[in-house]
């Protein structure tokens, strides 16, 4: 079998986030409930203006808490909450420059889509021609023109995800906060949102604030993510930086896919390590974490070969073939290099010859991968 070499995507080009003139800033943000358990601790962030933000993290981490408290539905035990350059210590909801979209959409059943999407400002008391030309023109950004006289028992899952949207942004706040907002919607739709909120935000012009659970999610429509875990940001980058370069072993293994294989690491120099790893021996790399470390490399950039490679800079491990997992346009394939956990490479299935990208249980092959592509990480 030849080697089967992957294509790699060059990352997209980032939006710059205007961190200049933030419009939201949270100052040391602690959220604490029965007096003992932490919701939120310390946390500190900024979210420029114009910028699609990505609060991403495991359920009870803390990322809702923190967006509730944007919102105002929950009170800071410590620390502040400045938006626009106003703290919102003292000001109510409703008060506030920003407007929610929830989970569950919270459409109600008993009003038209226009009456739902005008709620807000008949509340506010604006005048009905003001009211029905602002509903107007957010059923336009939401792709909803002409179906301003259905109930939502007539709407698709999506089409009541786009009333709520409409509903949030015809009072034209300057943050839209996104409470897993696409989390009700089959995969295939969910995708199709994705991309719609990406274009909406970017038509608009406004502040997005979106939490999700979902890696890919993120990854898809954020300038700029933070990664939290029990309470706390592990790291706020670009989804390119957070892939390529996470910080610690748990931002590493929470977005997408990655092989973590436990090592010595002692430092040689600045920005150097010489890393001891079972099996593959002593292996000089780039990298500052030192002691108990892991050695970590994304599956896409583990290439398999029959015979072993010789070049300076790769890795190499000879690899017994277990689990393969058929996707259709790639293979996930597990090896057994005697590391404990199996390693996996994802195979790209690039010809339609079935038989040249079939692996067979027990089947032995070399993998290998360059050492620029490995990360050393500690906790």
């Amino acid at each position: 079998m030849s080697t089967q070499e992957q294509t790699r995507a060059a990352p997209a080009g980032e939006t710059k986030t205007g961190q200049e003139s933030p419009i939201i800033e949270i100052r040391n943000v602690t959220k604490i409930y029965g007096g003992t358990v932490k919701a939120v601790d310390n946390v500190n962030l900024t979210v420029g203006r114009g910028e699609f933000f990505a609060l991403l993290g495991p359920s009870g981490c803390g990322k809702t808490t923190l967006l509730r408290m944007l919102a105002g539905f929950e009170t800071p035990t410590s620390g502040e909450v400045i938006i626009d350059g106003h703290n919102m210590a003292t000001v109510a909801p409703n008060k506030r420059p920003v407007n929610m979209v929830f989970q569950s959409y919270a459409v109600f059943p008993h009003m038209s889509v226009e009456k739902n999407v005008g709620y807000g400002l008949r509340m506010d008391g604006r005048p009905r021609s003001e009211i029905r030309a602002r509903t107007e023109e957010a059923l336009e950004l939401v792709k909803l023109g002409g179906y301003g006289k259905r109930m939502p028992n007539e709407l698709s899952g999506g089409q009541r995800q786009r009333v709520a949207l409409a509903r949030a942004l015809v009072k034209r706040p300057s943050v839209l906060l996104l409470d897993e907002p696409l989390s009700a919607l089959d995969a295939k739709l969910r995708e199709a949102m994705q991309l719609e909120l990406v274009r909406l935000q970017q038509t608009v012009g406004i502040t997005f604030v979106i939490v999700t659970h979902d890696q890919s999610e993120a990854l898809s429509m954020a300038n700029r993510i933070a990664v939290m875990n029990q309470g706390q940001v592990r790291q706020v980058a670009t989804p390119a930086e957070l892939y390529e370069y996470p910080n610690c072993r748990f931002v590493a293994d929470f977005i997408g896919k990655i092989n973590l294989i436990g090592a010595k690491s002692v430092r040689t120099g600045e920005g150097r390590v010489k890393v001891t790893v079972p099996v593959l021996g002593e292996i000089e790399l780039q990298g500052q974490a030192a002691g108990d470390v892991a050695l970590a490399v994304r599956p896409e950039k583990i290439f398999v070969s029959e015979t072993k490679p010789n070049d300076p800079d790769i890795i190499t491990a000879k690899g017994r073939v277990g689990e393969v997992a058929y996707y259709g346009s790639f293979s996930n394939v597990f090896f057994d290099i005697g590391v404990g956990s199996p390693i996996l490479a994802d195979i790209g299935n690039v010809s339609r010859d079935i038989e040249a990208f079939t692996f067979k249980k027990g089947e032995e092959y070399w993998l290998y991968w360059r050492k620029g592509d490995t990360l050393v990480l500690a906790d």
